[in-house]
C-alpha cells in the first residue's frame, strides 16, 4: 500500500501530467470548462469562435474565406487571456492517514496536488499552495518557475512523511476552515483554485468559504474517496484512534455499522452538493486506483481540433 510519498516521486509526476490541461477553452474537455475563460474579449491569441458580423465589429476581424464561401459577413472572435495564477489547498491532516485499497487519501491528495502542480507549470501559470495538518500550514507564494514547484511538492512530502498512526497529533476538524479562511486571504481574485481533501470536519461554514472563493475565483474541488467509506465490513471490529485515545469499532453490529454509514454518506453528500447549489465542480478520486489516469479522465484529454466551418 502506498501509506508514504515521497518529493521524488511527486516530481516524477512531470511526465503523467501529460496529455491533459486545467484549462478550460472550448477546443479542451474539461471539467472547468467554461469557467476558467477571461471575461475580457480582444484580440489575444486564442482563437474561440466565428460568428456572424454585426454593426460595429472592427472590420479586421473579419474572416473573408468563411464570408465569401457563405455569402455571408463572419468575424473572428478571440478569448485574451490574464494572468491566472493556481492555488492548492492540500489536506495532510491525520484523517487523512488512511486507505483500505492501494493508496492512503494522504499519499493520493499529494499525487493529484502534483500533478495539477506540473499541469499548470507546463502551461505557464504561477503556482502556490497552502498545505496543513492539524496543527500546522504552509504558505507557498505563486510562483512561475520549476524551482518553485519543486519547493511546494516538497513542503508536501514532508507533511505526508509527518503522518503516523501512533503520533500524539491530535484530529484537528476545525484547521480546515482556518486553511479556507487563509486561502480566501491569498486569492481574492483571478485564481484557479484546486481544494484537495476528504473534507472531514464539513459544515455550513464550510459552504460559506466556498461560496466566497467561488465568487471572484475558478474553484474545484479533488473529494478523496476511500472505498471503505461507503462500503463499511459487515463484520470484525477496526481500531481506530487520534494519537491520543483509540476505540474499537464493531462492524458486526448492525444498528452501529448503519449508524456509521450514514455520517460518511452524508458529509460526502453534503460535498457533491456543492455541484449544484454553488455551482463548483466536484471531482471524486478513489484510494483503490493509480491517481494519474483519474486526473487524465476527469479533467479530459486535449483534442485541439479548431471548429471548421
Amino acid at each position: 500500500m502506498g501509506a508514504y510519498v515521497d518529493v521524488q516521486a511527486l516530481v516524477a509526476l512531470q511526465y503523467s501530467a501529460r496529455g491533459f490541461s486545467i484549462r478550460s477553452r472550448k477546443r479542451v474537455q474539461s471539467m472547468l470548462s467554461g469557467r476558467h475563460t477571461s471575461r475580457m474579449r480582444g484580440q489575444g491569441l486564442d482563437f474561440e469562435e466565428l460568428r456572424s458580423y454585426v454593426f460595429g465589429d472592427d472590420i479586421r476581424t473579419l474572416d473573408w474565406r468563411v464570408t465569401a464561401r457563405l455569402q455571408e459577413p463572419f468575424v473572428r472572435v478571440f478569448t485574451e487571456e490574464r494572468d491566472r495564477p493556481v492555488m492548492l489547498l492540500v489536506d495532510q491532516r491525520i484523517n487523512m492517514f488512511f486507505g483500505s485499497r492501494l493508496s492512503t487519501k494522504s499519499t493520493t491528495a499529494a499525487e493529484v496536488a502534483a500533478l495539477c502542480a506540473w499541469s499548470a507549470y507546463a502551461q505557464g501559470d504561477r503556482v502556490g499552495a497552502l498545505v496543513f495538518n492539524d496543527s500546522e500550514m504552509e504558505e507557498f507564494q505563486a510562483k512561475r518557475s520549476r524551482s518553485a514547484t519543486v519547493r511546494i511538492l516538497a513542503g508536501i512530502a514532508r507533511q505526508n512523511q509527518s503522518l503516523n498512526a501512533n503520533s500524539r497529533e491530535r484530529s484537528n476538524p476545525g484547521q480546515l476552515h482556518k486553511a479556507l479562511d487563509r486561502l480566501q486571504r491569498i486569492a481574492r481574485r483571478n485564481f484557479t483554485i484546486f481544494l484537495i481533501g476528504d473534507f472531514d470536519g464539513t459544515d455550513s461554514t464550510t459552504s460559506g468559504f466556498m461560496s466566497d472563493l467561488a465568487r471572484s475565483n475558478d474553484v474545484a474541488v479533488f473529494l478523496v474517496r476511500d472505498p471503505f467509506d461507503e462500503n463499511l465490513p459487515a463484520e470484525g471490529e477496526l481500531i481506530v484512534g487520534d494519537g491520543r485515545l483509540q476505540a474499537e469499532l464493531p462492524f458486526h453490529r448492525g444498528a452501529f455499522r448503519e449508524k456509521m454509514l450514514k455520517a460518511s454518506r452524508r458529509r460526502i453528500g453534503d460535498i457533491l452538493a456543492w455541484r449544484q447549489e454553488l455551482q463548483i465542480p466536484v471531482l471524486s478520486v478513489s484510494t483503490a486506483e493509480d491517481t494519474a489516469p483519474q486526473v487524465r479522465r476527469l479533467l479530459g484529454h486535449i483534442n485541439a481540433r479548431p471548429r471548421r466551418i
